[in-house]
């Protein structure tokens, strides 16, 4: 039977690879031995497919079509966006495993938007960038979530959907060893007056939720909360919290925390392992 056996959390932020000069020397270095990390880590536990939760930013959906939550099935490539400086290419999906899990979802009262083709944007195409392209002939299936803009999937809604995941992938009965990406965060005001500023307490504390493995506190933030301390941008924990729930009960082990106001946004890296 196919296992989940590694989880992630980590930033998808557009201006790493778009301007990957902008904070001091030791911030990037910082970020970039942070995904390299997880990349040795996937290595070490022998994954061949990941599982990217992110959110779109109005580049692949429009206000005319705000999907609550979406699976790609079929072909991959990306990113959308050419400033990002990442070259547009295939992503090698995992089409079977990635039916499975939209058919599980069906049953289980998922109402999956499903795409057969897509192209995907920054939140999955950046982490699929530095943390599953440089670990060779892994796979990657992309999740997306409404965690970015109105009307937004619930915290207990992700978490829920993240569990139906869990149940897909130990359904399977393949022999993949999975690894879950929960991208995005931590605070960050994109497009707001606030935009550049990093809340550091609010990240340290959504980190120490993720550390203790307590995602009934990170579910019980509401959505003005999170606005008012984490910003637009924080919303994206919801990716977060879905992870966790595909990843069961589990603690957060820190790999790396940098405020970088250069790069607008709070980043933190954290592996998440089996709780004892």
């Amino acid at each position: 039977m196919a296992e989940i056996v590694a989880g992630f959390m980590l930033p998808h932020d557009p201006l790493i690879p778009s301007m990957p000069d902008a904070p001091p020397l030791q911030k990037r270095k910082t970020c970039m031995d942070a995904y390299a990390t997880i990349v040795r880590r996937i290595k070490e536990l022998e994954v061949d497919t990941v599982i990217v939760i992110g959110d779109d930013h109005y580049t692949m959906h429009s206000p005319a079509c705000i999907p609550r939550c979406l699976i790609g099935i079929g072909d991959v490539e990306g990113p959308w966006e050419e400033w990002l400086g990442i070259p547009r290419a295939k992503i090698e999906n995992n089409e079977a495993l990635a039916r499975h899990i939209m058919q599980t979802g069906f049953d289980m009262g998922v109402d999956w938007a499903v795409a057969k083709s897509l192209v995907i944007d920054h939140s999955t195409a950046v982490p699929i960038h530095y943390a599953v392209r440089p670990a060779d002939g892994v796979r990657a299936i992309p999740v997306y979530l409404s965690a970015g803009f109105e009307p937004l999937i619930s915290s207990r809604r992700a978490h829920e959907i993240g569990k139906i995941i869990r149940e897909a992938v130990t359904s399977w009965s393949g022999t993949e060893r999975v690894a879950i990406y929960g991208t995005g965060g931590l605070s960050h005001w994109p497009g707001m007056a606030r935009m550049g500023h990093v809340n550091v307490e609010w990240d340290q504390k959504i980190i120490a939720h993720v550390a203790d493995g307590n995602v009934e506190a990170l579910i019980a933030l509401t959505d003005d909360e999170i606005l008012r301390d984490g910003g637009n941008g924080g919303l994206e924990i919801k990716n977060w919290i879905c992870a966790m729930g595909a990843l069961g009960p589990v603690h957060g082990e820190l790999i790396a925390y940098e405020a970088v106001p250069e790069w607008v946004c709070g980043c933190g890296y954290l592996e998440m392992k089996q709780a004892a």
